[in-house]
Formats: structure tokens, sequence, C-alpha cells
């Protein structure tokens, strides 16, 4: 009797310990494997906070020979962490992303880093087949995550489709779609999210309504307000609020500009004077807006918001830039990019107001003639 009691005793013992293991949240039996091993270091040696410091200042461009080191290093360059240490210690990079079409008329895109001491355009390979063809896409940029968003073709109406491409694992998977299907639209990231404005699509509600993507709950959230009109032609982040262009009235030739206001969630008109001056393709550097005019040549314009007026900082040489051109800051740094991705660099920090020719720097010449559908800047 004392044996039969002990016995029972001993096989509940073994039973709990295996229903522990197999409800590891590993799973399988590879989970129970596991919890068996200790797990391997990062780096044999060093504790994984240490091996983590160093891991952190590896240069990103060997991210990619980083992975078939170990599963352990994989799922560190895969993960958050390790961007998130990075970016905290100011340690991450910032790349250029170029959403581009070609002669054949397919959507291609192309990065750049700029620290690199061999800097030039490489294609990305693998972009989703079915916005291949497609205009009016939405392109933008949220955390390590690159948006592929919307898009129409002559055979095809505007749809809501989303595509994500994660730069950490450098492959593209298919995301929630926006709320509404639409295409050329204005894309910009205000307070972690997505606002994917205006454009055109099924219905005619869609040219004065915007959607929102908060990543914290992977979904989509749609809006109205009457004061957004289709044809925007470009955007830009200021002072925490978006302002959108589109476009010139047909009556008075002005241009026309809202601005969104976070607190009230309302579009109202942008002020008179600032718009006045935006005639081009806008970037904010340092919380100053510029503007690239290219109605007779290529000049940088600057707004000084306490004056109130535009200054002319200076003009481009019409040798190195071949526009229409976007433009992305990179640190003071403003990037101008030109057809076939022709690329000049100016350090708005050393620019000068005199209003000639500015000193620039520029990427080696391509003899590519892609249009530059948009720009955008990841760091990790």
């Amino acid at each position: 009797m004392f044996f039969s009691r002990q016995t029972n005793i001993k096989a509940k013992i073994v039973m709990q310990e295996v229903s522990i293991e197999i409800e590891n949240p590993e799973g399988g039996s590879e989970g129970i494997s596991r919890m068996r091993q200790p797990q391997e270091p990062l780096i044999r040696g060093l504790p994984d906070d240490i091996a983590l410091l160093c891991l952190a200042r590896v240069p990103r461009e060997y991210y990619t020979v980083l992975k078939f080191v170990s599963r352990r290093w994989r799922d560190l360059v895969h993960g958050e962490g390790l961007h998130a240490h990075r970016k905290k210690h100011n340690l991450d990079e910032t790349w250029i992303y170029a959403l581009c079409r070609d002669k054949f008329e397919q959507v291609c895109c192309y990065v750049l880093d700029p620290n690199s001491s061999r800097r030039s355009w490489k294609q990305m390979r693998e972009l989703p087949s079915r916005s291949l063809l497609r205009k009016g896409v939405g392109f933008e940029v949220l955390g390590k995550r690159l948006y592929l968003m919307g898009g129409c073709r002559w055979s095809e109406d505007a749809t809501d489709e989303t595509y994500c491409y994660d730069a950490s694992k450098n492959s593209w998977t298919e995301a929630n779609p926006l709320s509404t299907a639409r295409c050329y639209f204005a894309c910009e990231v205000l307070g972690q999210k997505i606002y994917a404005i205006g454009g055109l699509g099924l219905n005619s509600s869609v040219p004065h309504s915007w959607d929102t993507y908060d990543p914290c709950t992977n979904n989509w959230t749609s809006h109205s307000d009457g004061n957004i009109v289709p044809e925007i032609e470009d955007s830009f982040v200021l002072g925490e609020k978006i302002y959108i262009r589109c476009g010139r009235s047909a009556v008075t030739s002005q241009v026309y500009a809202v601005v969104y206001e976070p607190s009230s969630g309302t579009w109202q008109h942008a002020d008179a004077d600032m718009v006045s001056g935006w005639q081009g393709p806008a970037v904010v550097v340092d919380d100053t807006l510029y503007v690239l005019d290219e109605s007779s040549g290529t000049r940088l314009m600057m707004w000084e918001k306490d004056l109130r007026e535009w200054v002319a900082i200076g003009r481009l040489s019409p040798l190195l830039t071949r526009p229409p051109c976007k433009l992305v800051a990179v640190g003071k740094s403003i990037y101008v990019i030109g057809k076939g991705r022709s690329t000049v660099v100016v350090d708005v920090s050393n620019a000068g107001n005199g209003g000639g020719m500015m000193v620039s720097s520029s990427i080696p010449k391509l003899t590519s003639n892609d249009e530059i559908i948009n720009c955008k800047c990841l760091s990790i």
C-alpha cells in the first residue's frame, strides 16, 4: 500500500514536469529541447548585454552576413531589441529609398547608403508583383518598415492593398489594407501613425478623406474633411502638423494648401505667405522648411518664419541636377534626387544665403532616365 501510494505521487510529479515542458511557449519538441539545454551566448565568453554592445556597433551593411552566423544572431537582427538599442545610443544608420518608374513603366525601388565610401544606388529586388504596373502608389516609412499602398492601373480601379517591407529581414509581406481604396494620394507620418490623404478612389468621398494606420493595433481608421481636395502635389510635416499642397486654383492661379491640426483633427487653410513660395518639392531640416524652385533652373529657397518671407539660399549647377526632383534630408544635408536618380547633396549648415551657385557634392551619374516617384529615409 505504501509503495503504491509513493509510485502514484512520483507519477504525478513526472506528469506535471512533462506538462510544463509541453506548454512551453516555444512549443513542440524544439521547446522541450531548449528547456533541457542552456541557451548559447551571443558571443562565447561574454555576457549577452556586453555582446549586444559590440553587435550594435556593427555597420548596417553587414546585417545580411550577421544573420548567417547563428540562429541567435539572426533573431537579434530581425528583432526589435537591437534596433531600439542602436536608436537609443545614436548608432542607427539612415538609408535613402527611392521609388521609381523605369522605361518599361514598371515600379522599381533603389536604396542609397549615404555613409558608404562607395556611394551608389543599388536596386532592391522582389518588389510585390501586383504593384509593379500600378501608378499613384503610396510610399511611406514607419520605424524599420517601408509601406507600399494603394495605386491603380488603366485596367484596374484604385486598390486598398498594402505591402510592408521589413528592412531588418529584407523581405516583403502583405499588410492590412487601407480603409479606403485610393491612388495619387499623399503619405506622411505623424505621432507614429501613417496618414494616407486624399487622392482618387472608387467614389466621390475619397478626395475629401484620409486614413490613419496605428502599428500598435495594426488597424486603419477612416476620416473625412471637406477642406482636402484631389490632385495633391506635395506634402511635409512641420511643427507636428501635416501640410499638403493641392496645386494652383484655375481661377486665381494661387497655390491651394491646407494644414492638419492634430488637436482638433481638422484640416485648415495654410498660411498664405508660406504657401506663396511653395513652388516645388519641400523638405524640413531642423524645423526649417526648404523648397526647391524648379521654375527656372533649380534654386533652393528657405522659409524664414520669423521674418515671414522666403530667402534664396542659392542655385544648383544645371550640370548636376535633372528635374523634376524629390528632396529628402539626412542630418543637415539635403539630397536632391532627380531623373535617373541623379543626386546632389547640399549641406544647409554651410550653404549661406547669397543666392549664388551653391557648393555641393554629387553621387556618380547614371545613364538611366527612371522617373522619381517618391523618396523616403529609413533608419535602423
